[in-house]
């Protein structure tokens, strides 16, 4: 069998009908190529068009058409209308996008781009952030027994190690995981006393809402930085927001992480003000086995 030949429908993890379609657009027999191309460029009507029309428009059969929805692997033509349908939903803002250019076809300047998009997300934080939260989830933390940081994916996993970073050096006992068994793991061994704090940027992941869910089944008490209205917010006893800050430029890094890492830091000095000056013993101790291999400064950051 070719590859993307025919194969059940759903066998295949992570079925890309989109990767198939430019795989037999290059390699395919005649008839495949045109209907691939006609598929790729026309990606809309093919979702939700008839058959009949497909074939019409490629001056081809219908027959011809299901014979083309399995060789990419899908069951028939509805498999093939479905899939691309999902294609579309997830990711149709990438289709083309090599070719399109920059928003407007004209380059932007990388430093303005950037550096308006973080203020532009600084901004909407502070419009919308309640510091009755903060002190109340600083107050919590700074109390707490032992800090579960939970994130997964690209932006919550760095922001669950930046926290351990920030909150350990006051003298609190924090572990952050962003494998998905092991939060199961760790929060089936939470209860009073432990505070689990769940990071995502969508509210949806899937292993850290449900390590969080668990481990309040076991008395754990559970915070988030996440989206308004997701699983996630709904779920914790208390929320921090993140602002939606992304402005449809697929090339550019998303201005969030500035919101996310703002959040991180902001809760990190209010904890560090609810557990007051009894941290600096521990602070200065960092400063002193430092420098016992690295150049002192008082101006540089501790351990950064």
């Amino acid at each position: 069998m070719r590859p993307g030949g025919p194969r059940p429908a759903g066998a295949a993890p992570g079925f890309d009908v989109i990767a198939r379609l430019r795989r037999l657009a290059e390699s395919g027999t005649k008839m495949e190529k045109r209907l691939a191309a006609f598929v790729l460029d026309n990606a809309r009507l093919a979702s939700t068009g008839t058959i009949a029309e497909i074939a019409e428009r490629c001056g081809t059969s219908e027959p011809t058409v299901t014979r083309f929805a399995r060789a990419l692997g899908c069951a028939g033509t509805a498999d093939f209308k479905f899939r691309l349908a999902q294609a579309l939903a997830r990711g149709e803002a990438y289709l083309g996008a090599a070719t399109t250019g920059e928003p407007g076809g004209e380059r932007t300047q990388a430093l303005d781009t950037i550096y308006d998009g973080a203020v532009s997300a600084l901004a909407r934080l502070r419009g919308g952030l309640d510091a009755a939260v903060v002190e109340r989830m600083a107050l919590r933390l700074a109390n707490s027994r032992r800090i579960l940081a939970f994130g997964s994916g690209g932006t919550s996993s760095m922001m669950a190690r930046e926290l351990e970073n920030r909150l350990f050096r006051l003298g609190l006992d924090i572990r952050a995981e962003t494998d998905g068994q092991m939060q199961r793991m760790l929060a089936s061994v939470a209860g009073p006393g432990t505070v689990v704090l769940a990071l995502s940027v969508s509210g949806q992941g899937r292993s850290v809402v449900e390590a969080a869910a668990i481990a309040r089944g076991y008395g754990a008490e559970t915070l988030a930085i996440t989206a308004p209205g997701s699983p996630l917010a709904a779920s914790a006893d208390a929320a921090l927001h993140l602002p939606a800050c992304e402005d449809g430029n697929l090339y550019k890094p998303s201005s969030g992480r500035y919101a996310f890492l703002a959040l991180v830091d902001i809760l990190a000095l209010a904890t560090a003000e609810a557990i007051g000056p009894r941290l600096f013993e521990g602070l200065r101790r960092i400063r002193q086995n430092l420098n016992t291999h690295a150049a002192p400064d008082p101006a540089l950051p501790i351990g950064d």
